[in-house]
């Protein structure tokens, strides 16, 4: 997601670890070597010049001077800075209403209507509210209604619509009234968005804003835009005054300037990101991970959170339990394959392991799903098990009666030894990564990420 930054800032650490200690030549080459990486980002120059000038002033004191690693120093410098400037705290929804009303903004493109139905389905699954209405207020976009209608269906979350009405406010206070009338505890908005900021854009959410009284007012911004992002929510901001934003296509080829800057400009919370195109796929902001996803550092958080939603108290028992007695054999591979695939691709989350980049080429898609479990159910009881080992003649009836070539059949074994060796490696990650512990989890990455 941040490639460029994060190659940059590790090429800093790799230098950073030749010196013994941090002094002022050195301090002032990696400052001039991060302000660089930060604005080729497309990080705010004013936000830039604030980090660095925060590094400054903490590397010239005393005990890092003395420091004998530098190169860790620095880098829980830049990480500590970045969190500032981020917000230090996640910022969950304040709804306070009855009915709770949030309302989108943004420019056109950006993802409005996508992380309205994201949204509701975040607050039905985390927020315990349940009777959520989504209003389609953008009259300006004519597939705008249909899009909200059709993703909305998919997790039963009704749509409120006027496609007679021209005016966008009336449509809000039609949506209001509805959700009161009816008991509505959360009405979403959707609103229209612009190819740039006008004067009738403006004039229209000021109204709205009237009108709704809304807990939220949520800036959309599409992350692989950059600066440009940033400056048209400090416009938002000036006008209609949101109460934070959300960082949409974070999972493209997003350069870290909004992430980095958003917050710092606006003075408003990071609230949520959108991490793909599927509707689950929205999360809250965390200062604290962002910062170790710039900086190359996995994502521990998000980790621990994506497996405490996807794997069920049964399953943490019996893989405990595996754990405990050493054993972990094909039958549990396959197990192990479709919970993780329930957390989501295999790529994605070896990449929020702290040092397993090196492992990220190693993905899982439904079709090599399906083949790993074909071949696995094509052994024998013994096989699965490990009691008998699987030579080349064993190999060859297992292709066979799956119906696929020997060749994959020794990618899969190659794959369950891989996976294997490292859980034998990582015996407090594979025990609380399962468990669910959060406390244990992140201890243990947190000794993998700085070391």
């Amino acid at each position: 997601m941040f490639g460029s930054f994060t190659e940059k800032f590790q090429g800093l650490v790799t230098k950073l670890k030749t010196p013994k200690k941090l002094n002022e030549d050195n301090i002032a080459e990696a400052m001039r070597d991060v302000r660089l990486a930060l604005l080729e980002a497309d990080v705010s120059y004013t936000v830039a010049s604030t980090l660095v000038k925060r590094l400054k002033e903490q590397a010239i004191g005393e005990t890092l001077i003395k420091s004998v690693k530098p190169a860790q120093q620095f880098t829980k410098m830049v990480h500590d800075g970045l969190i500032e400037l981020m917000g230090h705290d996640e910022a969950p929804l304040a709804l306070k209403g009855v009915p709770s009303v949030i309302m989108l903004c943004g420019l056109q493109g950006s993802g409005k209507t996508t992380h309205s139905v994201k949204l509701a389905n975040y607050i039905a699954k985390k927020e315990g509210k349940k009777k959520i209405l989504l209003a389609g207020c953008d009259l300006a976009r004519p597939a705008a209604m249909d899009q909200l209608e059709k993703l909305a269906s998919a997790i039963d979350i009704p749509v409120y619509t006027d496609r007679g009405e021209k005016n966008p406010v009336k449509v809000a206070k039609k949506a209001l009234e509805k959700a009161q009338k009816e008991g509505f505890e959360v009405l979403i908005v959707d609103t229209a968005g612009r190819l740039h900021v006008d004067d009738k854009l403006m004039d229209e959410l000021k109204e709205m804003k009237r009108v709704l009284s809304p807990d939220e007012v949520l800036f959309v911004a599409n992350a692989t835009t950059g600066q440009d992002a940033v400056k048209t929510a400090q416009e938002f901001n000036a006008q209609i005054e949101i109460t934070g934003s959300i960082l949409s296509m974070l999972d493209g080829n997003a350069r870290a300037g909004a992430a980095i800057s958003i917050r710092e400009i606006t003075n408003k919370p990071l609230k949520f990101e959108g991490i793909g195109e599927k509707i689950e796929d929205l999360q809250l902001f965390n200062p604290k991970s962002m910062a170790d996803r710039i900086l190359g550092m996995g994502d521990v958080i998000n980790l621990v959170r994506k497996a405490q939603d996807a794997i069920t108290d049964q399953e943490e028992k019996e893989l405990e339990q595996k754990f405990k007695k050493a054993s972990f054999t094909y039958e549990d591979y396959l197990k192990q394959m479709r919970m993780v695939k329930r957390m989501g691709s295999l790529k994605s989350l070896l990449g929020m392991i702290p040092g397993m980049s090196g492992m990220k080429d190693f993905d899982l898609s439904e079709t090599e799903l399906k083949k790993v479990e074909s071949i696995i159910l094509s052994m024998t009881p013994n096989e699965r098990r490990e009691k008998d080992d699987l030579i080349h003649s064993r190999r060859k009836r297992i292709a066979k009666g799956c119906g696929l070539k020997i060749e994959e059949v020794n990618r899969m074994v190659k794959g369950f030894k891989r996976m294997k060796q490292f859980m034998k490696k990582m015996p407090g990650l594979k025990k609380s990564l399962f468990k669910g512990g959060m406390s244990d989890m992140k201890h243990q990455m947190e000794e993998m990420k700085w070391h």
